[in-house]
This record gives structure tokens, C-alpha cells and sequence, in this order.
């Protein structure tokens, strides 16, 4: 399938064409300002790509053709410019990607054909590269969330809040607006999911910080200070100073080797004679 992204005349840098489009998105009524753009045609000269959405059937999607979905997203978001422009673009490769060969209608790899087509738009209407940067980004990432439901592992966490990055919290707030199912269950099931996987990524990264702990002083410098060698006493004072940094954060050195003097006197005689 060809989707090569030809030229055309709309491709020209559109003066004002930014804040014209980013004035209709941040409207008090999103919804009835996009219809309203689209019924004037004046969304023809900012986003020509769109108005081929109407005639797109989305096979998940049976109630509404893909340009009233796409409206129906954009009306769910929180009013953040970027995430409203990543709804609009992010089905925006669908009639593009169209394709009957896989068993029904398929609109394989949209997200990545999408997202090209956003940078192309959105430079052509003189969007700053930051906020093109951000929003192309979030429609190529916008399909990753699929399949979660079927059960993702640890590792597959990780990877996408790390693909996710800093836009990690828009990324779910997109997922989140992209379900206009009237299904109560389903919708409410998706919500579930996000919530979730939200946990899980907030657990995981909790994890990660207190596994990459370390105490304030080393294991080394207790050694020094005991004048004995390596051994599991050694690991017992480390847990013990860590706790102290978790629960009373940074302290000065003297207390800490006070604190260790005082655990040595109490526990020492455990070990038997292990100084030099």
C-alpha cells in the first residue's frame, strides 16, 4: 500500500493557520466549533485531510463515521492545546491506510502513517517544532495502549512509559478520550484499564527508586570505621542507614557513624571477632 505523503498546494506554510486551527480546539464548545469549521469549510483550508473522515466507516466504531469519532475524542479532552491537536490527528491516516487484505476493513499501521501526516499539517500551519514535535509523537504512540487488557507483563510496562517519556500523562489522557463507546461496560472497563495501568506504572517506578537507593555512606567507609572486614554485618548496618535516609533523609556523617557505633555495641558480640 502506498502512503507516501505527496505535496500539495496546502503544504505552503499557512499564515496565521496555527492559531486560527489552535482557537477552535480551545473553544468553550470544542465540539460545536469543530462541526462549525467543517460545515463552513473553513477546516478544508487549516486540516484538508479531515473532511475525508466523514466518509470513513471504522469498523470499531460502527455508530459514527471516523470524522464524528475524531470530533466526539476531541470533546473528551481536558483542555490542553497539545492533546486536543493529538486527538484531532489521530486517526487522521485512516482513509490512507484502508486496506481490505487482512479479513475486513484494517487501517494497519495508521498510527505511524498518522503521525508523519500530523508533522507535515502542523508545520504547514506554522505550529512551533516543540508543539509538533509533542503532538506528532502522541498520535504515533496513541495505539500502543491496545491489548493491555489481554495482559501485559512487567516489562512491557516499563517500556511504554518509557517510550511515553515526559508525555507519559497526556499519552493516558488521549486513551483515555479516545473511548466513545455507548457501551457503559465497555467504557467503563477502558477506564479500568487505564486506572491500572497507571498503578502499575507509579509501583513499578517506586520500585525502581528504592532498588537504586543507596545509603550515605558506603559499605567501605563502615568497614573503615569498624576496622573490620566484609561479612553480613556489613549489609545489616547498610539496610539500617538506608532506612535512616528513607525516614530522616540526609543526616551529617557524625550522626550516621554514631548510629553505627550504637548498632555495632548492640549487635557486634552476634558476630564474634571480626576486627583486625
Amino acid at each position: 500500500m502506498d502512503t507516501t505523503l505527496p505535496p500539495t498546494d496546502a503544504d505552503a506554510p499557512s499564515a496565521g493557520g496555527a492559531a486560527a486551527l489552535s482557537a477552535i480546539l480551545l473553544a468553550d464548545d470544542v465540539a460545536g466549533a469543530l462541526w462549525s469549521a467543517v460545515d463552513s469549510g473553513r477546516i478544508d483550508d487549516l486540516v484538508p485531510e479531515l473532511p475525508a473522515l466523514r466518509m470513513e466507516q471504522d469498523p470499531i466504531h460502527r455508530h459514527k463515521d471516523v470524522l464524528s469519532h475524531t470530533i466526539a475524542v476531541v470533546a473528551k479532552t481536558p483542555d490542553d492545546e497539545v492533546v486536543r491537536l493529538a486527538a484531532l490527528f489521530h486517526d487522521i491516516a485512516k482513509p490512507r491506510t484502508r486496506s481490505f487484505e487482512h479479513g475486513g476493513v484494517t487501517f494497519r499501521h495508521h498510527e505511524v502513517v498518522g503521525a508523519r501526516m500530523t508533522r507535515k499539517r502542523m508545520a504547514a500551519l506554522g505550529y512551533d517544532e516543540a508543539v509538533v514535535d509533542e503532538v506528532s509523537e502522541l498520535v504515533r504512540l496513541s495505539g500502543r495502549f491496545k491489548g493491555y487488557a489481554d495482559g501485559w507483563s512487567d516489562s512491557a510496562v516499563r517500556r511504554y512509559a518509557r517510550d511515553a517519556g515526559p508525555l507519559l500523562g497526556r499519552l493516558n489522557a488521549l486513551i483515555r478520550s479516545d473511548c466513545t463507546t455507548r457501551n457503559r461496560q465497555k467504557a467503563a472497563d477502558l477506564q479500568a484499564a487505564i486506572d491500572d495501568l497507571e498503578a502499575r506504572i507509579a509501583e513499578l517506578a517506586e520500585e525502581e527508586r528504592r532498588a537504586a537507593e543507596r545509603p550515605q555512606i558506603d559499605g567501605q567507609a563502615v568497614m573503615a570505621h569498624l576496622g573490620t572486614g566484609g561479612g553480613r554485618h556489613i549489609g545489616e548496618i547498610l539496610a539500617m542507614l538506608l532506612e535512616v535516609k528513607r525516614s530522616e533523609g540526609e543526616l551529617p556523617d557524625a550522626e550516621l557513624y554514631r548510629r553505627i557505633d550504637a548498632w555495632w555495641r548492640e549487635h557486634g558480640a552476634d558476630y564474634g571477632s571480626l576486627t583486625d
